[in-house]
């Protein structure tokens, strides 16, 4: 896996499903919805022999997020995104709620 600031490391899922069960702390999202999605972005990345960047593993958690829970996709985006204020979490949350529509 290439780290943002152009480090590499192995691909670790372990460290994808704490970030996800984080991310998800105290929502009703099934276990199996977790391990599902850890299964997706297991199979990107040993699909890219194990070389997938990690802004490519956000986009896949990002994108399952949005399909299991809103607050969990939320608040996984305020950090990949790198929101900075108030004002970025309405614009998301308002992009969300269109491409729900």
């Amino acid at each position: 896996m290439v780290k943002r600031d152009g480090r590499r490391q192995p691909f670790d899922a372990s460290k994808v499903r704490l970030g996800v069960e984080i991310t998800l702390a105290d929502r009703p999202v099934p276990s199996d919805a977790v391990d599902d999605l850890v299964a997706t972005v297991e199979r990107a990345a040993y699909g890219s022999q194990g070389i997938i960047d990690a802004d490519e593993i956000g986009r896949i958690v990002l994108e399952g997020l949005r399909d299991l829970d809103e607050v969990g996709y939320l608040r996984f985006a305020s950090v990949y995104k790198e929101f900075q204020d108030a004002g970025d979490f309405g614009r998301e949350a308002a992009r969300l709620a269109t491409e729900d529509e």
